[in-house]
């Protein structure tokens, strides 16, 4: 009889392949709010890691979540949901040298395609690398259930999957990169997409999203 392997744990494939739990299930031991800030909007329920949301962008007890340790070149893989309208991402490469993350860290997009209250444009829908390239090939899971989310990070090379799926491949720092930096939402953001090391961030944007199975290995 196979069994199912329990939530918040490693297989021991997994342990032999280098993989790390990023989330115990229990607690947020690991993380901290970006550049420790006060802020009360994640918790643990259920083995899910969770930021509750709030009615306003200026709610002066919201932050980023970051990972304790940096990371360079890795593959993370992890399960998300996402509440109604909802809005959040996936950012690395996070250095705590701006006032804020998204300054540096390139980030997955989290986002409720469907029902988002303001037209969405292609950059800015789920699995895109937010501003900069967009996914193709996106099959998403109804609001309410978990996606499966991997990022893959090994020098300038960035995979995007979700669901089983890659739906994102690009070159960082490369002439298309540096063109779509430059024309777009990043043009006056030198700090933008140019660590090569740094924190993983989940991003309080003020919508209900739970994570589970957080893992990572160094490539």
């Amino acid at each position: 009889m196979l069994f199912a392997q329990p939530q918040n744990s490693l297989s021991l494939a997994e342990r032999r392949d280098g993989w790390q739990l990023l989330f115990d299930g229990k607690s947020l031991q690991g993380w901290r709010p970006y550049k420790n800030k006060e802020a009360d909007s994640w918790g643990v329920a259920q083995g899910m890691l969770y930021c509750k949301g709030s009615d306003t962008d200026k709610s002066d007890l919201r932050a980023d979540l970051v990972t304790e340790e940096t990371y360079s070149d890795f593959e993370l893989s992890l399960e998300w949901k996402l509440s109604p309208q909802g809005n959040s991402g996936i950012m690395y490469h996070v250095s705590e040298k701006y006032s804020a993350a998204y300054l540096s860290g390139p980030e997955y997009q989290i986002i409720d395609d469907n029902n988002f209250p303001n037209p969405l444009e292609a950059w800015q829908k789920t699995a895109a690398d937010y501003a900069m390239y967009t996914p193709q090939n996106v099959n998403l899971k109804p609001i309410g259930e978990f996606n499966q989310t991997r990022i893959v990070v090994k020098g300038p090379h960035r995979e995007y999957w979700l669901n089983g799926t890659k739906v994102l491949e690009f070159e960082a720092w490369s002439p298309d990169w540096n063109q779509r930096k430059k024309s777009g939402k990043w043009k006056d953001t030198p700090s933008y997409g140019m660590e090569k090391s740094g924190h993983i961030c989940l991003q309080d944007h003020g919508s209900g999203i739970w994570f589970k199975n957080i893992k990572i290995r160094k490539l």
